[in-house]
């Protein structure tokens, strides 16, 4: 039996900024419109740009890092309407695979100052712009 290609139900544009893109929001609230329909049960592709919404680039530069417009972040890929589901329904997803885009296979970490934003680790590493990219 052949394998059924699974369907790509939202896809992003990597040469958009990412506050251009209507499939692509950075807060839940109710007025965002559904980007895409999937089926109960259906196995679909789903693709993100990073939280910063593509500001850091395959540069090995930790400027990019530094100078993030951290009100332009935590970009999130959706909402999807799920056919059949109610308001009040709790709906189970399961992420089976995450992997970079082919023709840009390379991710990046970072630990941002208690000044500059804040997050995770920032209080072990309390004066820390950290940048560190990924092998490609």
């Amino acid at each position: 039996m052949g394998m059924t290609e699974i369907r790509t139900a939202l896809k992003v544009d990597l040469n958009k900024p990412a506050d251009q893109q209507p499939v692509l929001h950075n807060r839940w609230h109710p007025d965002v419109p559904s980007a895409a329909k999937v089926k109960d049960g259906e196995i679909v592709k789903i693709e993100c740009l990073d939280w910063t919404g593509g500001q850091i680039g395959n540069n090995d530069s930790a400027d990019d890092m530094k100078n993030i417009d951290l009100t332009k972040v935590h970009y999130l890929s959706g909402p999807f309407e799920v056919e059949n589901a109610e308001p009040g329904d709790v709906l189970l997803v399961e992420i089976q695979d995450v992997q970079p885009f082919q023709d840009q296979p390379w991710g990046f970490t970072g630990v941002f100052d208690k000044s500059n934003g804040g997050g995770f680790l920032d209080e072990i590493y309390p004066h820390a712009d950290v940048f560190s990219p990924l092998p490609s």
